[in-house]
């Protein structure tokens, strides 16, 4: 990136990119917005998207919950294990550096599958409007980012989620949010979201989505019935297959991250670092 790619296309895009962004704003929710399709190493625009309501989100230190926030829930059946998969696909300038997918496995006789897009932090502002355009083609708009300065030496990174065939699933922004020099976890600190699993309907809150710090080696998400499911760090992204839900170690990101889905029939009670 750094080229000067700018046009009056460009500078549409641009303008159309800020507007869109005022518009999101109305439905952001703690850190969130949305996401196109990638097939064949070609960038699709996104045929369709939905911002869903975050279910819970939990701020957890070694001394316990810092901060909750109840919204609605998702549905299901018993959920199958996970499996990861880091894409291998060398992005160009306009794409996100990292794209991968941090769970996916079958629930109901559904697929589901949840990514996360990483963009690298633009170096001055040219880069950095440069960046926002390309981001305008995925739809995606970074909270609290109005011109291109303020996202210069900032990353980029957006979650989804989908139900369904991978081809067709619509991509349901679940969370985003920008990380600069410094951000970081450290010790046993996390920051989990819960959501419902489908962005259709009302139901329990089964699928967390989590931040640890680059040190933790085990997440315990707690559920209503009292169960628990335990998710171990994998050594790495790249080339990683994983029958459950893992600990990831994502590049470009000063966080691990985590994914759980509870069992049919109970939702997310806690999550925290528990090695």
């Amino acid at each position: 990136m750094g080229a000067d790619r700018e046009t009056n296309h460009d500078m549409a895009a641009h303008d159309i990119a800020f507007l869109l962004a005022d518009a999101a704003g109305e439905v952001e929710i703690g850190i969130a917005p949305t996401q196109a399709l990638i097939r064949g190493g070609r960038r699709r625009r996104a045929r369709r998207w939905a911002v869903a309501a975050a279910t819970a989100v939990v701020v957890v230190g070694s001394t316990g919950a810092l901060a909750v926030t109840g919204l609605p829930g998702g549905d299901g059946d018993r959920a199958t294990p996970a499996a990861t998969q880091r894409v291998t696909e060398s992005p160009t300038p306009f794409q996100p550096h990292n794209r991968v997918t941090l769970a996916s496995g079958t629930d109901g006789g559904r697929e589901w599958r949840v990514t996360l897009d990483v963009w690298p932090a633009p170096i001055d502002v040219q880069d950095a409007r440069a960046t926002m355009n390309a981001m305008a083609e995925y739809a995606q708009f970074p909270a609290g980012v109005r011109t291109p300065v303020d996202l210069v030496g900032k990353s980029a990174y957006f979650v989804h989620r989908s139900v369904g065939e991978e081809a067709t699933a619509v991509q349901v922004m679940t969370l985003h949010g920008l990380t600069g020099p410094g951000d970081s976890l450290t010790g046993r600190r996390i920051y989990a979201l819960a959501d419902q699993l489908t962005p259709y309907g009302r139901g329990p809150a089964r699928l967390v989505i989590g931040q640890v710090a680059k040190t933790a080696r085990q997440v315990t998400c707690t559920w209503k019935n009292g169960t628990k499911t335990e998710v171990d760090r994998v050594p790495a992204t790249t080339g990683v297959r994983a029958d459950a839900p893992a600990v990831r170690t994502i590049d470009d990101s000063p966080y691990n991250w985590f994914v759980c889905l509870a069992p049919q029939g109970t939702e997310y009670a806690s999550a925290e670092v528990t090695r």
